[in-house]
């Protein structure tokens, strides 16, 4: 099986309801609240070192059968600019994607560099829902 690196699209920041410590590198956040101060519309966004993705994309993940994440609730919210920039833009509901698994192991994994890393089989499936903004490549072993 082929995996692969994927920086998805940041498409915002913490907002002011997470709770992070930042002692440690990465940082441990305990409660995400991701603000959205523009978005281009993938599914699957991040603010390091946290990933959140649409509930239907969730959804397929889990249909698959795939390894190496759970979900858990976000806090999302628009900052004015977003309101300024799309005053007619919904944002759909997001969860928050927590990895846990290995990467080049697993379908969803973290590298040694803190990078996400996907199996093909995850790859096929987020393309499909929409990462056309996330930056891929090869991961080698």
């Amino acid at each position: 099986m082929n995996y692969f690196y994927v920086e998805p699209e940041v498409s915002g920041g913490f907002g002011k309801n997470t709770a992070l410590d930042s002692t440690t590198h990465p940082p441990v956040v305990s409660k995400l609240h991701y603000e959205f101060s523009g978005w281009l519309g993938d599914i699957l966004l991040e603010s390091f070192p946290c990933e959140i993705i649409t509930k239907e994309a969730a959804t397929a993940l889990e249909d698959a059968g795939l390894s190496g994440f759970t979900f858990d609730k976000v806090e999302v919210s628009a900052s004015q600019e977003f309101q300024d920039m799309y005053p007619h833009r919904r944002i759909p509901e997001f969860l928050w994607l927590k990895i846990t698994g290995v990467a080049g192991a697993d379908d969803f994994g973290i590298a040694k560099d803190f990078r996400m890393v996907v199996s093909d089989k995850a790859l096929h499936i987020l393309k499909t829902l929409g990462i056309d903004n996330a930056l891929i490549e090869k991961f080698g072993l």
